[in-house]
């Protein structure tokens, strides 16, 4: 489904086994047990970190940084493609086998922007980022991709302007309750609660000529702190860019060049572009815009932090947008580097970020980036001293991410049959700043992260970074979290999918993690001119100290999952995260079916019409279908039994603990293929409902908000009100828990099998391992 230009992918070589004990590393220590690792490999992998902390240097990623956002580099531009070749020319300086892959990705860019108000007086929106005192950068003018709506469609209204709050399906619906019909009108929208492309999507679906998107200084601009320059927040005239397209619910479209979108019938343009014509402006485009609104005043929570009373409309306020772009097919580079391991090349571990911005992206995605730089150039450094990976090492740095996640879908997709056979996990962090460390993806790795998160400090607070994060759920958490963080568990979020590790996850069913440091203050630069070097450096992270921080976290994953002895996945903190999923979306159907019932019986009893005022002409709700009893009790009798499927493997692994046997050849290789494998039996190859390319039944987007959900083919089913659809994919969602079971007790049973015909070890060096899921992952002193 490409149109593949160049596509090199790197052979591994063929390395001699290296020593166990790595070259150049202080003596082994003695430290916390580590999971995958026998005590004594626990004891040389620790040995190995603290060598590979001591050649991280902040100092790189500043000036790694000055050169990459030197220039704009959004997808298709010549500082994108220059920026791809400096970091294959630094990958294979530090001896990685590095390749540009090619592709093509379908990417508009803006030929005319026009949004004039035209009634009660005239104003025409600037829809110009200025320059900034002591933002350097900013005053650039060459090469600037203008304030737009990306994967808008071309088109011209001039209507009535209504204000929608958020644009979300319920905002449409409390407008219908205030008698106000949107359709023939243009819809002024503010960022957030949604993803953006939604938003014209649902003013679409409910018959608008237009729409805008403005960014309301209440979600990032000054009511939560000083503008930039002054402070970090969103200027007045600061706009978020961003893609537009429908992109998170039909992910193969953008780099699909020309094919219909499979499975809806609908050519590439409806499928990939909005409907109606769609800006994205700045507040201080908007203000004018809200100050010529009439009608009724808007309700308490849609009013934002403009100096103005916010109106619904329509009435006075009349505007014309115009928008109109270049359709192009454009190069999409990923930079592809490949570190051969020593005793297992056909296992990969795979890290990776995007280095494409929409201007100049010192926070995104450069510094994430340029640690994943620093990461590699650290691990290269050891290779060149003598040591190699057990497993293959693989960084990536993808193209066209914002966009629509092309580079890394199109390698995925293209690679798909290899990844699905050698991918053990995919390690993503598309930005980082000073604060939290933030971890979200599968909850297989959870342990992972844990551990890693107790071995690195927090660099201004001198505790561990999983200290200071189980802190912050302790005090700002919900009580689950706040309850987790006492028992001493890391906080962890399902998927975000929202970065490159869609494709890996979704598509291709491999453990993935995104992690990255931050924190709860507006960063105000997001997606705008103001995304620089001099912007990054002055408030989100003035030292590199917390980007030094994360290459050596996401580090230590990519070194654990690359010397494990055995793939370090723990089933327990899935099993008990997914139990509270199914309960998740059994009270969205309790809560549904209690809304559902106390407004039908309003409607019943006239109770709207007796409360409403008669000069406001407000209309009641309609009555809604009730929401039938669903039976969840399949499922929960699966998440039963995977709880005692992973609470069986936690125990074979502390028997063969305390048994100090040694692998049987080649047993530690199929026990590896299982765990492997363990995420894709969470996949179908059909794909969920309305979204064939998404076959993760556990992990997904929701179809109403473009946002991370978790079950989400019995989710979207339930926001649908679709009640058939809703209980055939509980049955198929628990038939993917029952063989996500299966897989685990086939990891058990070859985990039983090694106690029962293995010897003692000889030698420290045996290769053994064991540990308890959810407790504590340790080993014996001696094996």
């Amino acid at each position: 489904m490409f149109l593949r230009l160049a596509a090199v992918l790197c052979v591994p070589m063929a390395i001699a086994a290296a020593p166990q004990v790595h070259p150049q590393l202080p003596p082994p220590a003695a430290g916390p047990p580590l999971l995958g690792f026998s005590s004594a490999q626990a004891a040389a992998e620790r040995a190995l970190e603290a060598r590979y902390d001591s050649l991280i240097r902040p100092e790189n990623q500043r000036d790694w940084m000055q050169q990459l956002t030197a220039r704009p580099h959004h997808l298709g531009s010549p500082g994108d493609k220059a920026n791809a070749e400096l970091i294959a020319r630094l990958f294979r300086s530090w001896g990685f086998d590095t390749a540009i892959e090619e592709f093509t990705g379908y990417f508009p860019t803006p030929r005319l922007r026009r949004l004039e108000l035209v009634a009660p007086v005239r104003f025409t929106a600037a829809l110009a980022e200025p320059p900034l005192a002591g933002d350097r950068t900013s005053a650039l003018r060459d090469g600037k991709l203008p304030p737009y709506a990306a994967y808008s469609s071309d088109g011209e209204a001039t209507a009535e302007l209504v204000y929608a709050n958020f644009g979300m399906a319920e905002d449409y619906e409390q407008l219908r309750r205030d008698g106000i019909d949107v359709r023939g009108k243009i819809v002024l929208v503010r960022y957030g609660r949604l993803f953006r492309g939604i938003k014209p999507k649902l003013a679409a679906e409910h018959g608008a000529a237009g729409c805008i998107v403005y960014s309301d200084p209440h979600e990032d601009g000054y009511f939560l702190g000083d503008p930039y320059p002054v402070g970090r927040s969103r200027p007045e005239h600061g706009v978020q860019l961003g893609s537009f397209s429908l992109q998170p619910l039909y992910q193969e479209g953008p780099h699909a060049a020309g094919e219909a979108w499979r499975g809806t019938g609908a050519p590439l343009a409806s499928v990939v572009t909005t409907r109606i014509p769609t800006l994205a402006i700045s507040a201080g485009d908007a203000l004018p815009l809200l100050r010529a609104m009439t009608g009724p005043v808007a309700p308490e929570a849609w009013r934002g932090a403009l100096p103005v009373t916010y109106h619904l409309g329509p009435g006075a306020a009349r505007v014309r947008l115009a928008v109109a772009s270049d359709w192009r097919q454009t190069p999409v580079y990923d930079v592809i580097a490949r570190l051969a391991g020593r005793e297992l090349p056909d296992q990969w571990i795979l890290r990776g970020n995007h280095h494409d911005a929409w201007v100049y992206g010192a926070e995104d995605p450069v510094s994430g980036m340029v640690s994943v730089m620093a990461e590699a150039r650290a691990v290269g450094e050891l290779a060149r001293q003598g040591w190699r990976p057990r497993r293959t090492i693989i960084y990536a740095a993808w193209d066209g991410e914002e966009p629509a996640l092309m580079g890394s879908t199109a390698w995925a997709e293209t690679h798909a049959a290899e990844l699905g056979e050698h991918l053990v996990a995919y390690i993503n962090s598309d930005s980082n700043s000073r604060g939290i460390i933030g971890n979200d993806g599968s909850y297989t790795l959870a342990t992972l992260a844990d551990q890693a998160c107790r071995d690195v400090m927090d660099p201004d607070k001198g505790v561990s970074i999983g200290t200071r994060a189980r802190a912050a759920a302790i005090v700002n958490g919900e009580e689950d979290e706040v309850k987790r963080a006492r028992e001493g568990k890391l906080p962890m979020d399902p998927p975000s999918a929202n970065s490159d590790d869609v494709p890996f996850l979704f598509f291709v069913g491999a453990a993935s993690l995104d992690t990255a440091f931050g924190g709860d203050e507006p960063t105000g630069g997001h997606h705008s001119i103001y995304d620089s070097f001099d912007y990054f450096v002055r408030f989100l992270d003035p030292g590199f100290r917390y980007g030094a921080a994360l290459s050596k976290l996401a580090g230590r994953l990519v070194l654990r999952l690359a010397e494990a002895d055995v793939v370090p996945l723990d089933f327990v903190p899935f099993a008990d995260a997914l139990d509270g999923f199914v309960t998740e979306v059994a009270r969205l159907a309790d809560r549904m079916r209690q809304e559902t019932a106390e407004t039908n019986r309003r409607i019943a009893e006239h109770t709207y019409e007796i409360l409403d005022d008669p000069a406001l002409h407000l209309v009641p709700p309609q009555p809604r279908e009730q929401v039938p009893a669903l039976d969840y009790a399949p499922l929960r009798k699966a998440v039963a039994a995977l709880k005692r499927s992973a609470g069986g493997y936690a125990a074979a692994m502390t028997h063969a603990e305390a048994a100090g046997l040694r692998w049987p050849a080649g047993a530690a290789a199929e026990l590896d293929r299982l765990l492997l494998q363990a995420e894709h039996t969470l996949i179908r190859p059909d794909g969920l409902p309305h979204q064939a390319w998404f076959r993760h039944q556990v992990y997904g987007e929701g179809m109403d908000t473009g946002r991370a959900v978790t079950l989400p083919a019995i989710r979207n089913a339930l926001v649908a009100r679709d009640w058939r659809e809703a209980a055939a994919q509980i049955l198929v969602t628990t038939q993917v828990v029952e063989d996500f079971a299966r897989q685990v007790d086939r990891a058990t049973s070859v985990l039983e099998g090694l106690a029962a015909a293995g010897t003692r070890a000889p030698s420290a060096t045996a290769g053994w391992w064991g540990g308890r899921g959810g407790a504590r992952l340790g080993f014996s002193a001696e094996m």
